[in-house]
């Protein structure tokens, strides 16, 4: 439903025991980050109370090890710039990724 645009939000529990609590906070941050909207590494860092740049990479490093992207969306998350970092799918796919949600993914085919 997700990949065909029908489904905005998952409904699904989850168990994410084994990780670490930061981790366990930054996904929390993220799967909050409403559909087609993204946010910032730099707002996800002032959300667990950090600044600075060993805080940002913290928070790439958590995202990094999300092990359920889809559902954890942390292609949500971008650059302070505006940019595109970091996707264990890679860029093109965080990219195609963004453009299902706000609709323009038929310029991406």
């Amino acid at each position: 439903g997700y990949l065909a645009g029908a489904l905005e939000e998952f409904d699904v529990p989850l168990d994410l025991r084994g990780h670490t609590s930061f981790a366990l906070t930054v996904w929390a941050i993220a799967a909050k980050i409403p559909y087609a909207q993204t946010r910032t590494y730099a707002w996800i860092a002032r959300q667990v109370g950090g600044s600075g740049q060993g805080i940002y990479q913290a928070v790439g490093a958590a995202l990094g090890s999300n092990p359920i992207p889809l559902i954890i969306p942390c292609h949500r998350v971008i650059g302070s710039d505006g940019s595109l970092h970091g996707y264990a799918g890679g860029l093109a796919m965080k990219a195609r990724l963004l453009a299902l949600e706000t609709g323009q993914a038929r310029l991406l085919i």
